[in-house]
């Protein structure tokens, strides 16, 4: 819960931020978790991604995050993703390197910054 925003302020902004791309986590009829990215300019930015506490552990972060790289690999004009996370989100930082992510440093709200070239899944 510390490490994320909630679903419902996600889903709020997306309402208002044509630019947010909101995804729910499925395994099979179940809601897992929750993703949302930016995919305006040329680097996309994944500034939401969650895996329900009951559902982690299971591969569907892993899943999730191997759907999402595609469905932004496919759009064509993307060159880089970025995703933040808080720097003591040990499970995150594994995750997101073992997709490729290498990690830039934190940003000015103390959130670690990692990037993935297009390409170099």
């Amino acid at each position: 819960m510390d490490f994320v925003a909630s679903n419902a302020d996600s889903l709020a902004e997306a309402e208002t931020d044509e630019d947010a791309r909101p995804r729910v986590v499925m395994a099979g009829d179940r809601v897992v978790g929750f993703l949302m990215y930016d995919a305006s300019e040329d680097v996309a930015l994944i500034y939401r991604f969650m895996i329900d506490r009951a559902h982690q552990g299971k591969g569907y972060g892993r899943a999730a995050l191997r759907e999402v790289l595609g469905e932004i690999g496919n759009l064509g004009h993307i060159t880089q993703v970025s995703i933040g996370y808080e720097p003591e989100n040990e499970a995150a930082r594994q995750l997101y390197g073992a997709a490729g992510f290498v990690e830039q440093g934190l940003d000015e709200d103390g959130e670690m910054i990692a990037v993935l070239p297009v390409g170099d899944r």
